[in-house]
């Protein structure tokens, strides 16, 4: 029996009402709305695009060791792919023919449209948090000169921090993870300084707790607490004007994007560590 073929209505462009119903953090600053409405339609459906039906498996934020994730890099390849690359900004003033100062600003992602300007986006998956301030004050410096239109920075929304304590301990939950050998057998290897953090929480004569709860206390206080780069520490920054008056745009990546896969953890060497011993 044949079958009819059905015709189906052509999917609707991504846009960044999309992510806002998806969880997203969405901030515009000092008119980038209607900026990047009117001249920059195209950056926004690009931005939409890429970052609408992403997914970060837990087992790539077990294994980040504090930096970049797989979901990081393929993030970045996709915006390359696009044409958002990474560029060197050169600015230089001259008298009478002779150059008295020279500055540079490297941003990850610069795309140009047209006639209309320059977009420059950075991602802040896991830094220390004065980045903020470092992509701030060159987005601000690089309006100024006319170099750029808009800033954009993406980076770890509220609800994704708040929710990361909870998605490592159902990791640890559906792994078993009970001792340092079936967490060794799961592809973490914690440091020295780690392990003997919480073994000592395990080991201690009042009110020790369980190792999964020990160890995910350490991993998330360790590789993903406050002094790091998350929505509340960039709120912090344009609260207090940091970057104005450059036009922005503002997107926090959302704990529904996290998925649960049964893959072995391939644990980077990159260790961020930026909150010291929590304990």
């Amino acid at each position: 029996m044949s079958k009819k073929l059905r015709a189906t209505a052509p999917s609707p462009s991504p846009t960044i009402e999309n992510l806002q119903s998806e969880g997203f953090d969405v901030l515009f600053l000092s008119h980038a709305k209607s900026i990047l409405a009117g001249d920059f339609a195209a950056a926004l459906t690009e931005i939409a695009a890429v970052l609408q039906g992403i997914a970060l498996p837990i087992t790539e934020i077990i294994g980040s060791g504090g930096g970049e994730t797989k979901f990081t890099q393929r993030l970045r390849k996709s915006l390359a792919d696009m044409g958002w690359e990474k560029h060197v900004f050169e600015i230089g003033k001259t008298i009478d023919g002779v150059q008295r100062e020279s500055t540079s600003h490297e941003v990850d992602h610069v795309k140009r449209f047209g006639l209309s300007g320059v977009v420059a986006m950075e991602i802040e998956w896991n830094n220390k948090d004065p980045f903020y301030d470092r992509d701030l004050e060159n987005f601000k410096r690089l309006h100024a000169e006319g170099a750029i239109s808009v800033g954009v920075i993406v980076t770890r929304g509220r609800s994704l921090q708040d929710g990361l304590f909870d998605a490592v301990h159902r990791f640890a939950k559906e792994r078993h993870i009970t001792s340092m050998d079936v967490l060794s057998a799961n592809g973490v290897t914690p440091t020295p300084k780690q392990r003997a953090n919480i073994l000592k929480r395990v080991g201690r004569d009042k009110d020790p707790i369980a190792f999964a709860d020990a160890w995910v206390n350490n991993f998330v206080s360790n590789k993903f607490g406050q002094a790091t780069t998350h929505w509340d520490k960039l709120m912090h920054r344009v609260e207090r004007g940091v970057g104005n008056p450059c036009p922005l745009l503002l997107i926090g990546l959302p704990a529904s994007i996290v998925v649960f896969d049964a893959a072995q953890v391939e644990q980077l060497d990159d260790d961020l560590s930026v909150s010291g011993d929590p304990y």
